[in-house]
């Protein structure tokens, strides 16, 4: 019979906690729980006897979409292909609040006078910078 194992958030959620307050049984010795690398797993059984009630079945673990974009920028100079990668890579890196959302590089290929901007990341993110890359872009001034 094979086990079945919990991550500490999978039981914050089962149990309507927070992910701190299950650390905290775990460190307590009040859940029984086995590190696995840096991270801690529950059994089932341990889950069981913890709250004495038999367990719900382990949630599903929650979709997640990337995107990774090349955006090709013919024509541009080498100012305006520094100018234009260094203000994405910025407006990348101020709209993140802590830890990068977004990973961004460029390369300027002078001699064809071509920058591609490469975005790594969440969706909903990669969306909005490419709307300023677009509006950069479209900027006469920019180029």
């Amino acid at each position: 019979m094979q086990r079945q194992y919990y991550s500490l958030d999978q039981v914050a959620d089962l149990l309507g906690l927070h992910v701190r307050t299950v650390r905290g049984y775990v460190r307590d010795g009040r859940l029984k729980a086995t590190q696995v690398g840096r991270r801690y797993r529950v059994t089932r059984d341990d889950l069981e006897a913890f709250t004495g009630a038999p367990a719900a079945p382990r949630p599903p673990d929650r979709a997640h979409a990337e995107a990774s974009v090349i955006v090709q920028i013919d024509g541009a100079t080498p100012q305006a292909a520094m100018r234009l990668a260094n203000t994405v890579v910025a407006s990348a890196n101020s709209r993140t609040g802590g830890t990068p959302r977004l990973r961004v590089e460029s390369v300027y290929d002078e001699e064809r006078a071509v920058l591609k901007v490469v975005v790594l990341g969440g969706l909903a993110e990669a969306a909005e910078l490419l709307k300023i890359v677009d509006v950069l872009v479209d900027d006469p001034g920019g180029q």
